[in-house]
């Protein structure tokens, strides 16, 4: 396969997983995947065949932590305008890799051509990074969904010096190390990675006279408030991700992506098991015995009314339908009321008599009957022979 071929598959699309996906989704995905489309399912199915060494390939790389690092990276920078890097199986190395300056048309000395009298192409653009951010939400908010404002931090081009570096009147000059491309060529297992100029930090321009805002790196910190969307039915732990919501580009690239990490508050009253909402709801002995209507609350304020079934031990679950969490799909799970029946600590007189009655009417009933009868008719504990000693 050319370096091209291998740098252009979406190995990610072919398994049907996102890209942050884990290894246990990778594994899953390719084993149905591979059932489906392996050649002896698809006998004399060309297509089938083709599908099935693609998605084999896709494997060999994503399951594989160090290739999959190597893959993700090196698509990365080739989609900003970096090296075609050698793939795994094509020769490696650096020969024939497509640079900075073929791909634009000149190196990073260009980057202020009319500056320094050379003219030329610009600096290509280059992407904003991802920020990572974390907030809390209230049990109701993460079931509703809610928008909220993020105050966020990152690095930006310095406001003084506009990105330069360089002292207000004068220019930065072309790095003599890297001639101006800001990277330097790593050879390592098989594949060309780009390296940042030590001597330039990555930029391709050395700062005689540094501006005395940034010392020089052209960078600073940008701080800045955004509206960020989370979805209803957010879970504890769930990741976001908000394209477009990090980092500004420079130079005309595109925004990073917010990936906004929810941790949701307990309530006192509810849980959450998966879409469905739970809740525990007391009933009375005599409820429990001969049924009645309870009222539950529901998290979104109120009651609903449940039927307690006649004979109901404690601990039966019940499903209200629709009553859960908001999906996907923005149908809603279930809510599920846990009954727990609640034996009065003190007896009336008149409620003693009653339940002495009970008892004396149902004196023939032992309902550790069967636990008992389980309990004997299991097997035994085979006891070892006794060991043979000698005599002393």
């Amino acid at each position: 396969m050319s370096t091209q071929d291998w740098l252009e598959k979406d190995f990610y699309a072919e398994l049907g997983i996102a890209k942050d996906a884990d290894q246990a989704e990778v594994k899953k995905s390719y084993r149905k995947l591979a059932k489906r489309y392996h050649p002896d399912s698809s006998k004399g199915d060309a297509k089938a065949e083709e599908k099935f060494k693609a998605i084999s390939e896709a494997y060999d790389v994503i399951s594989d932590p160090k290739k999959r690092e190597e893959y993700d990276e090196a698509r990365a920078l080739f989609s900003q305008g970096g090296r075609r890097f050698g793939a795994p199986g094509s020769g490696g190395g650096s020969t024939g890799g497509v640079g900075f300056g073929d791909i634009f048309g000149g190196g990073l000395g260009d980057v202020f051509g009319g500056m320094f009298g050379r003219g030329g192409s610009t600096r290509a653009p280059r992407r904003g990074a991802d920020i990572d951010s974390e907030v809390t939400l209230g049990f109701a908010d993460a079931l509703d969904g809610v928008t909220l404002p993020l105050r966020l931090r990152s690095e930006a081009a310095c406001s003084t010096c506009q990105g330069t570096g360089a002292k207000s009147g004068t220019t930065p000059r072309v790095c003599p190390v890297c001639q101006g491309a800001g990277e330097l060529t790593r050879n390592a297992g098989g594949f060309a990675f780009p390296e940042p100029c030590r001597e330039c930090r990555g930029r391709g321009m050395i700062v005689d006279n540094p501006c005395a805002q940034c010392h020089g790196s052209g960078r600073g910190q940008s701080t800045r408030t955004v509206s960020a969307r989370l979805p209803a039915g957010v879970r504890d732990g769930q990741r976001i991700r908000l394209k477009g919501k990090g980092a500004p580009g420079e130079r005309g690239g595109p925004a990073g992506d917010l990936y906004v990490t929810v941790r949701v508050s307990a309530h006192p009253v509810f849980g959450r098991d998966g879409d469905n909402l739970t809740v525990t709801v007391p009933v009375s002995f005599d409820e429990a015995v001969l049924g009645a209507d309870v009222k539950v609350p529901v998290v979104s304020g109120g009651t609903v009314t449940v039927k307690v079934p006649a004979g109901s031990a404690s601990g039966r679950v019940l499903r209200v339908r629709g009553r859960g969490a908001t999906r996907r799909d923005g149908t809603h799970g279930d809510l599920l009321v846990t009954l727990e029946v609640v034996v009065p600590a003190r007896l009336s007189d008149e409620a003693r008599v009653a339940v002495e009655a009970f008892r004396a009417a149902h004196d023939h009933h032992d309902p550790r009957e069967e636990l008992l009868s389980r309990a004997a008719s299991a097997p035994r504990a085979t006891k070892p022979p006794p060991k043979k000693g000698g005599t002393s």
